[in-house]
């Protein structure tokens, strides 16, 4: 075991796979020589070579096309995308072909493709650099959509998204890239994509959280006099609605925090499943507390937009109160 931040334990889940599989490869902008905008790659071409651990052009559209053709083609391509803002480019191979290659070929092809992007807000960077688009890409048939929150199940879950069969979307949390430090083995590990962890049991609300918001939220509810079940959902697509059910039938209450704009928002599908499988078991209206329906505002305002401890103790006790 070693004390690694996010940043680290991506680096050793990306080592770990070039030392097992010869056929994986992480090909991006700046990966290679300067070892990645976030040095989430760093010192990973010396170590492998610059065919397998290969610097890209500015061209994320080059690097997504590249990326499937090499999928389809028996290798197991990891491609950075440097902002998840810079996605909406190549979104067309990623929607018409990544995600569809293996039923548009019945089962002859697949794509086993994962795509890296930092997501979100909180490092101060412009608003092209701090979406948060989970929705469209879990709205996208085909492909998996993970989110870590800490160092010890980003490396299991980028380990298993390497090696699953199907394209998934890996989105990393800036804003917890260095702020979470915690015990990480340093061998292979795996922790399975569509399985949410419940963080803490409790018995008075559940509170749905993931990404970066997961840390946030907790630092929340240890000033709340509330006892919070905290579900980590860990990855959207898979969805582990069995977790989540069990947990609000129990509690009889839910808030769901995420920082993407509330419109079309990830919490609206848990809502919806919610009210599917156990709405006579809710006490109360389900909260959410999200980001606004606006792009992310410049510096000044970040903090703002993205929820806070007490936008999330509000509506932790407007559901108590009902």
């Amino acid at each position: 075991m070693t004390k690694m931040n996010v940043v680290q334990a991506v680096n050793s889940a990306l080592r770990n796979e070039l030392k097992r599989d010869k056929r994986v490869m992480i090909l991006g902008e700046d990966i290679g020589k300067n070892g990645g905008v976030f040095r989430c790659t760093d010192g990973l071409q010396k170590e492998f070579g610059a065919d397998r651990v290969a610097d890209t052009p500015l061209a994320e559209l080059g690097i997504i096309g590249a990326a499937i053709g090499l999928a389809a083609n028996g290798m197991r391509p990891v491609a950075e995308i440097q902002f998840s803002g810079f996605m909406y480019g190549p979104f067309d191979q990623i929607f018409s072909h990544a995600a569809r290659m293996r039923m548009r070929s019945r089962g002859r092809f697949s794509v086993p493709l994962v795509i890296r992007t930092p997501y979100g807000g909180g490092i101060k960077a412009l608003e092209l650099h701090c979406e948060s688009g989970e929705s469209i890409f879990a709205h996208s048939t085909g492909l998996k959509v993970v989110i870590p929150s800490s160092p010890y199940n980003t490396k299991g879950l980028l380990i298993s998204a390497i090696r699953d069969p199907d394209p998934v979307i890996f989105m990393e949390p800036m804003r917890v890239y260095r702020a979470i430090k915690e015990e990480v083995p340093e061998g292979d590990y795996t922790i399975p994509l569509g399985k949410a962890e419940i963080e803490e049991e409790g018995k008075d609300l559940t509170v749905i959280s993931y990404g970066s918001m997961l840390k946030y939220t907790k630092q929340a509810l240890e000033s709340s006099n509330y006892s919070a079940e905290i579900i980590d959902l860990c990855s959207i697509v898979p969805l582990d609605t069995e977790t989540i059910v069990n947990s609000v039938k129990k509690t009889g209450r839910c808030v769901i925090v995420h920082e993407a704009p509330k419109t079309c928002g990830f919490a609206a599908e848990i809502i919806a499943r919610i009210n599917e499988k156990c709405f006579f078991s809710l006490e109360a209206p389900i909260e959410r507390v999200t980001g606004f329906d606006t792009a992310v505002p410049f510096a000044k305002l970040e903090n703002y937009y993205i929820p806070n401890e007490k936008r999330i103790l509000k509506a932790v006790d407007k559901v108590m109160e009902q």
